[in-house]
């Protein structure tokens, strides 16, 4: 993946799969993955699991701490490859402040789907019974610049696989505009 851009962000609600394709796009990139759900303050952790949705309040400082993030990975030379729900145009926003060129990947698929993705999933702390906040929240960033929307239900490889061709410098035209 030999791009101009510094950073991805693999977007979309709980279950669509952001940290296997993430995982799958740094390994073919040699970026760094980074886990945002690892950056949830405890109190934030502790209100998901309890059947909380989380608010605007709740996210800023950990989208902030996002955005540092970002930067200090590309300080070091790497390229970040990370994982967020980016629920919100200003939740974006905020990590396009911190990282110019941010390249969003969003995740796209149904609720029942999520809903069965997330019940799937063990030992994880975002219950099931949060996934309609999840998409009440959704802003689609369809429209955005830097944005690739893709089907979450198509295999992983192929994800990367069509992030890896849309951000090939022989791409750049395509960079110009939303898939």
């Amino acid at each position: 993946m030999n791009s101009p851009l510094s950073a991805i962000v693999v977007m979309g609600v709980a279950g669509c799969g952001k940290s296997c394709v993430g995982d799958a796009i740094a390994k073919r990139s040699g970026g760094r993955l980074i886990e945002g759900d690892a950056f949830h303050p405890a109190e934030n952790i502790r209100k998901m699991s309890a059947g909380i949705p989380l608010d605007d309040d709740d996210r800023a400082g950990w989208l902030v701490r996002l955005g540092q993030e970002l930067q200090a990975t590309v300080k070091a030379g790497e390229r970040p490859i990370l994982t967020c729900s980016a629920l919100k145009r200003r939740y974006r926003d905020t990590l396009r402040a911190a990282m110019p060129e941010l390249v969003f990947v969003f995740l796209e698929l149904t609720p029942a789907e999520a809903e069965k993705r997330v019940l799937a999933r063990p030992g994880h702390f975002m219950p099931a019974s949060l996934i309609d906040s999840q998409f009440a929240a959704l802003e689609s960033p369809r429209g955005e610049p830097l944005t690739l929307a893709l089907d979450a239900t198509q295999p992983i490889a192929v994800l990367a696989e069509t992030v890896d061709a849309w951000l090939k410098p022989c791409g750049e035209r395509n960079l110009a505009r939303t898939a």
